[in-house]
């Protein structure tokens, strides 16, 4: 089977938590992932023992680029690669977990009669989904409310957002030991702008941390690649003896069981990784979202007490004062039992069974 999806790790976890349940159902199901050569994928899939093979393609950009001009070539050519793929490797089902990479290797997988399903992370679907959603066999959503963007309805099943069963199976003595943090502290704050970073967040957390220290706050802090250095260069040398940084976090599960509160964006797949571990969070949505989907995203969890929202505007006036104030009157105790209680820890367990349905081995 043929997994498509990456860019950014919210299009790629999901897809590596799927193939990991298809591997527990059935361990002789061989798996290949299809990505681009220099995105998150064609470093993490290796990593977890995958196959991987790339394509040449990106996504069109929304402001003047000149490499958009580029793009009708670079959509032939992929199409052209997927096409050589799906002949040497014949997998018996296709899957598209997002992003622009996922697009033409489906679309070539509809062209050849091949079975194919698409899981949507985000409340407002994909270009790439809303394209395909007529061809494939299956659309698995994960908001109810998604259906509406649709005319094809009998495809559609809303079945959570997967994530990886590694992130349940890390106690917290353990990652306090993993990022060298002592074995009895508390009040840890994990920051995580996705795996690509969030400027406007790595900027307001370097003005917060004379305040957090002076209040015993321990920070593990994931900037992303591209603001580690300056971030690093702010703190100045040597860090903090509380501050952890990172430009990429591998062992998310980790970095989830010491964080006590998560300071982060809204994606669909932070939202469903904090909603399986039941962990309370300060959300920051990325304002530049389509249709704004991370706000209403983040206000599905803060409706229902399993979080608190922060534009990223009053970020710089606001962020260290709401993190004391969470710490206060056991609130994250009762945002905990909030979150766990909207998780949907079975979508991975649930997604692989039809993708082995569809294959023909379930």
């Amino acid at each position: 089977m043929m997994f498509a999806g990456g860019g950014t790790g919210g299009h790629l976890f999901p897809a590596l938590a799927i193939a990991e349940e298809v591997k527990a159902i059935n361990a002789e199901a061989e798996v290949l992932f299809v990505g681009t050569k220099n995105k998150i994928e064609a470093r993490v899939v290796p990593e977890k023992g995958y196959k991987f093979a790339s394509i040449w393609i990106s996504g069109f950009r929304r402001r003047f680029s000149l490499e958009n001009f580029l793009f009708p070539l670079k959509v032939i050519v992929a199409l052209m690669q997927s096409m050589a793929i799906i002949r040497k490797f014949k997998p018996a089902v296709v899957v598209g977990t997002g992003g622009y990479v996922s697009g033409p290797v489906l679309y070539a997988a509809t062209l050849r009669g091949i079975p194919t399903l698409i899981q949507e992370q985000n409340s407002y679907p994909g270009a790439t989904t809303r394209f395909l959603a007529r061809r494939v066999n299956e659309v698995h959503l994960t908001f109810e409310k998604s259906r509406r963007f649709f005319s094809r309805q009998d495809n559609l099943f809303v079945s959570g957002n997967p994530t990886r069963r590694s992130l349940t199976l890390v106690s917290r003595a353990d990652a306090l030991t993993y990022f060298g943090f002592p074995k009895d502290v508390r009040r840890v704050i994990l920051v995580v702008g996705g795996s690509l970073g969030a400027r406007s967040v790595n900027r307001a957390m370097i003005s917060c941390i004379p305040v957090l220290l002076e209040k015993n706050f321990q920070i593990l802090w994931q900037t992303g690649p591209d603001d580690f250095e300056s971030v690093k260069r702010s703190l100045g040398e040597p860090l903090p003896p509380s501050v952890r940084i990172f430009p990429f976090i591998d062992r998310m599960d980790y970095a989830y069981a010491a964080g006590d509160l998560v300071v982060c964006r809204a994606g669909a797949t932070t939202i469903a990784e904090l909603t399986t571990l039941g962990k309370p969070a300060l959300l920051v949505p990325y304002p530049f979202a389509a249709a704004d989907h991370q706000t209403e995203n983040a206000r599905s969890l803060a409706e229902n007490g399993a979080a608190e929202i922060v534009r990223d505007d009053e970020l710089p006036k606001c962020l260290a004062e709401k993190i004391v104030s969470l710490f206060q009157d056991d609130r994250l105790r009762t945002m905990s039992e909030c979150s766990r209680n909207l998780g949907k820890p079975a979508a991975a367990r649930d997604l692989a069974v039809r993708v082995l349905h569809l294959a023909g081995v379930a």
